[in-house]
């Protein structure tokens, strides 16, 4: 198994446990998520058509499109997403290609 795959499924175990009550050896971590992001400066900074945006980190094209245009605003999960894309394209692009050779 792979060094991430042992993470996640260590990371797994742990929100499980925490979950389950056991919070003496929890380590949490606040993290700020933006309510707003403009979705398509996060893109034009990637130099990146909509169509492969929304193609390499797994977007419907027409949801992108309405986030762009202000008709939608991307919820809870998906903006942390966005933000690690934002921060960290690389780790993004890395982490989906490991997950889809697993299968």
């Amino acid at each position: 198994m792979s060094s991430i795959g042992e993470s996640l499924l260590k990371g797994a175990a742990e929100a499980l446990a925490y979950a389950k009550g056991d919070k003496k050896n929890a380590v949490t971590h606040k993290v700020r998520v933006p309510k707003r992001f403009d979705v398509s400066e996060i893109r034009h900074h990637l130099q990146m058509s909509r169509k492969t945006f929304s193609e390499e980190f797994c977007f419907s094209l027409r949801t992108l499109e309405k986030w762009e245009r202000g008709e939608r605003v991307p919820e809870g999960p998906t903006r942390a997403y966005l933000m690690v894309i934002a921060e960290n394209p690389m780790a993004v692009r890395e982490a989906l290609k490991q997950a889809s050779q697993l299968g």
